[in-house]
This record gives structure tokens, sequence and C-alpha cells, in this order.
């Protein structure tokens, strides 16, 4: 695989990734996914970061949607948020790939014989 194949591999980990991560939190929950509570709160800081990290793209996604709807943010405003939110993916699935990796050659999955 090329570069392209590369980057658009890892932009569909994290997109996959983000959506499961923030579908399943949003069915738990029984609320829309954003940066309030349950969430996002400064009593749980941990549990807030991680849920910010895996669901991160699609809760800013969501926030920019709803500011939108709302007149609070312009459409260019709107469209920076979503590149914003392609490049979050993106890093995701980067991060995750190189977990994945290293997880499988740590259990020592990884075959570099060839």
């Amino acid at each position: 695989m090329g570069p392209v194949e590369h980057t658009l591999f890892a932009f569909m980990v994290g997109l996959t990734a983000c959506g499961l991560a923030g579908s399943a939190m949003e069915l738990i929950s029984g609320c829309r996914l954003a940066f309030v509570e349950p969430y996002v709160s400064p009593a749980h800081v941990l549990r807030s970061l991680a849920a910010t990290a895996c669901a991160g793209p699609l809760m800013f996604a969501n926030e920019a949607l709803h500011a939108w709807r709302q007149g609070r943010i312009s459409a260019p405003a709107l469209i920076s948020c979503g590149c914003t939110a392609t490049v979050w993916a993106l890093a995701l699935g980067v991060v995750l790939i190189d977990i994945a990796s290293r997880a499988g050659i740590l259990l020592g999955l990884a075959d570099f014989s060839a």
C-alpha cells in the first residue's frame, strides 16, 4: 500500500472507532453525544479524557452542528470544525493502529521472517 492508502486506512480506523465508541456511549446514557455531562465531567477526569479521546470527533461534530443550527456559528466555522474532526479521526486511527501493532509484537503475533 502507498501513503494514500495508509492515510485512508488510518482515517477509516479512527472513524470506525469513534463511531462505535460514540454509539455505545449514546445507547448506554440515552442522551446526545456532546462535551457535557455525563460524558465530560471535572469530577471524573480520566473517564472524561478516555471518552473524549475515543469519541471526540463525533462529540465535536455534534456540538458544531448544534451550534450551526442555532445560528451561533457561520458556515465557514462549521466547515473548519468538520476539518478538525476529520484530522482528529485520522490521528485517532494512527494511534489505534500503533497500539494494535505494538500489542501484536508484544504478544508474538507478528511474523517478520519474510
